[in-house]
């Protein structure tokens, strides 16, 4: 009995070990969520870009070479400017095919991810055809990456997933 018990215990801690240890050997998921909505009363597109926190400062980090210290009491005084720089390099939108700069209006941090806020002022969305959206965002950093983009303008909704080497989504009006 008590060799029974014994057996048991190991057994039961085994089971108990083996999850453990699977979940650190598990590799890491790249993703970004990128939310793009016409706003009719300020007649643009208002988006708002989720990434890993830990993803961007590394990726910044590599690219710019400095060390920002993202959601820390230590955050540099310049991640605005890093952040939007990066921003920028890797985000392009355009209406009817022409390229549409974007405001950078901020970012907030939300538990583990950086969210960003982007404007597209001056969108006459009855007059356009196609909305596109190129996102590479930390693709030169990670292979893996998915970048998720989610339309929602003129009462139609599309999501696309981009990927390197796929990197393009576009929205028919």
């Amino acid at each position: 009995m008590k060799l029974l018990k014994t057996l048991l215990l190991r057994y039961s801690v085994i089971l108990i070990l083996v999850p453990l240890f699977a979940f650190t050997l598990m590799h890491k998921f790249y993703v970004s969520v990128t939310n793009i909505q016409y706003s009719e009363e300020d007649n643009s597109l208002q988006i708002t870009s989720r990434i890993f926190i830990d993803d961007l400062e590394n990726v910044l980090e590599e690219r710019y070479g400095v060390e920002l210290q993202l959601a820390t009491e230590k955050e540099s005084k310049e991640t605005n400017f890093y952040v939007e720089k990066y921003m920028r390099s890797k985000l392009v939108f355009k209406a009817d095919g022409k390229e549409r700069a974007f405001l950078f209006l901020g970012k907030k941090y939300d538990n583990d991810l950086i969210v960003c806020y982007l404007e597209i002022e001056d969108i006459d969305l009855p007059k356009l055809k196609t909305i596109e959206v190129e996102n590479d965002i930390l693709t030169d950093m990670f292979e893996e990456q998915q970048n998720i983009v989610h339309f929602r303008v003129n009462g139609k909704k599309k999501s696309f997933v981009l990927v390197k080497g796929n990197n393009k989504g576009m929205l028919n009006l």
